[in-house]
């Protein structure tokens, strides 16, 4: 079984659909609410999971929390490494319009140190592929990428929200994960799958374009590209080609966007299985 590493943030998350979204200062009323734990390291955790990997997940957690993380991440079958800071956890506003757009507003919350992730240098040792993105300090990903690179780990980076990267990262990245808006600073990178949407994902260094798949009307495109990065991760792992695997995560967010939420969206184990 290949076994992925991941890191990021867990916190809650409050969805509110709405008509359409706001102008100005204005008011819009939501037609419902939802509350469910997210953060893309924790959907992405589940998806590659769910895909059939291996996982282990380090991230900090807030002292305004209980053990709800943990229990989920239990039920998953996912070893995690929560580190309790004294500090309030992550929270994140999503805001989705009927065409299953969204705007997300993130409180960044209980921040990974240095220290923390050098605990969890075993996990990232003994994996395939170390997933990261840009929600975490980039001192964390520095120091996780440099653990990787004494072990031979393949890194791969879904450099959102998007940053200047520092360099240490742009030469040790195997392999980013970037949507249209998330390029800043590696746009002369050709180690890139660059997600397109609607139109699918584009694969850089050979210039081939994956089509989306059609699996039905959008709902919610909320955690689509986490779900994309976790199965791509855990089939990179799995030794298949990087047209082998975009194909199958394209296919596999096709069918979350088809739901509502975000962790909620991610298909079963069973229908990946079925759609892999």
């Amino acid at each position: 079984m290949s076994k992925i590493a991941v890191i990021g943030i867990v916190g809650n998350s409050v969805f509110l659909p709405v008509a359409r979204f706001h102008e100005g200062g204005e008011t819009v009323e939501a037609s419902d609410i939802h509350f469910e734990p997210g953060g893309k390291g924790f959907n992405q955790a589940v998806a590659a999971k769910r895909c059939g990997a291996d996982v282990s997940f380090l991230a900090a957690v807030g002292k305004d929390v209980g053990n709800d993380f943990a229990e989920f991440l239990d039920r998953e079958g996912i070893r995690h490494t929560l580190v309790a800071k004294d500090k309030p956890g992550a929270f994140a506003s999503i805001v989705t319009d009927r065409n299953g757009s969204n705007r997300v507003t993130v409180y960044q919350g209980a921040d990974l140190s240095r220290d923390d992730v050098v605990s969890f240098e075993g996990e990232i040792a003994s994996a395939d592929v170390l997933l990261l993105n840009n929600e975490v300090p980039e001192c964390v990903n520095i120091e996780a990428m440099r653990i990787a690179g004494l072990h031979g780990v393949k890194c791969i980076l879904n450099p959102a929200p998007a940053r200047k990267l520092d360099n240490f990262i742009l030469e040790n990245t195997f392999l980013f994960t970037p949507n249209e808006h998330e390029t800043l600073g590696i746009e002369s990178k050709n180690n890139a799958i660059v997600t397109l949407g609607k139109r699918g994902c584009l694969i850089k260094q050979s210039g081939e374009i994956i089509p989306a798949c059609n699996m039905g009307d959008t709902i919610d495109t909320t955690g689509a590209g986490d779900t994309f990065n976790g199965v791509l991760s855990a089939m990179i792992a799995d030794g298949k080609t990087l047209s082998e695997a975009a194909s199958i995560a394209n296919r596999i967010a096709a069918i979350g966007v088809t739901r509502k939420y975000a962790v909620s969206s991610i298909p079963s184990a069973e229908e990946i299985k079925i759609h892999k």
